[in-house]
């Protein structure tokens, strides 16, 4: 019997996971609070996370940035991969999803690898320019879409030829390709696409893809000079 589209992707997704990304009891009990805590079930997927851990390794970055901490299950996926004395900085808006987050991450024993700075992105970012805490080495995207512009703008700022970029969920599920949307969400991540297209000092592109969470897709960019 043939199978719908949507059941393939999320059969074959589990199948990878199963390889790439098996259970973990820390992530799974990061996944459990965030639930009982009822965050948005918006986490990347355990693939995604994988990926990101990969570059990080990768890139052997040593100073992360992350816009967008929600329950930190990206966090750990991330921090787990930080060379010796690397660290991140996550920006995180709500109160609540940052204690749920510290909580997430001490129990995984990586808190002290991580700073969570709570309040709107916008406000952090220019203080942790006036603090020089840049360069940062990866710089990752994952808060309300429709500002991924100004973050973008902020990423430039905090970042160094080689850093890499990468921003989450510009597919939208499919929703990205209507130019003509008055959504936020839509108008904010088909700007950033555009300004990752068109910025001299950056080689971008973007990608679909299909698995447990739908469609949904990234962007990536290296910073030139």
């Amino acid at each position: 019997m043939r199978k719908n589209s949507q059941s393939l992707w999320t059969e074959v997704d589990r199948y990878f996971i199963d390889l790439f990304a098996p259970a973990d009891a820390h992530l799974d009990a990061a996944l459990k609070a965030n639930r009982a805590a009822r965050l948005p079930a918006i986490d990347v997927s355990p693939l995604q996370g994988k990926f990101l851990q990969v570059l990080v390794k990768m890139t052997q970055a040593k100073r992360v940035l992350e816009i967008g901490l929600l329950g930190g299950y990206s966090t750990i996926w991330m921090a787990r991969a930080l060379p010796k004395g690397g660290r991140i900085v996550s920006l995180e808006f709500s109160p609540k999803h940052a204690e749920v987050a510290r909580a997430n991450l001490r129990r995984a024993g990586l808190l002290r690898r991580v700073e969570i700075r709570v309040g709107p992105a916008l406000a952090s970012l220019p203080v942790l320019k006036a603090e020089g805490a840049g360069p940062f080495d990866l710089i990752f995207i994952d808060a309300d879409k429709e500002n991924n512009p100004k973050y973008l703008e902020w990423a430039l700022k905090l970042s160094r030829r080689g850093t890499l970029i990468v921003v989450d969920n510009v597919a939208r599920h499919g929703s990205v390709i209507e130019a003509k949307s008055a959504a936020p969400d839509i108008r904010g991540t088909r700007k950033c696409l555009e300004m990752m297209a068109a910025h001299p000092r950056l080689s971008a592109v973007a990608l679909q893809s299909v698995g447990v969470k739908g469609l949904d897709g990234f962007a990536m960019a290296v910073v030139l000079r």
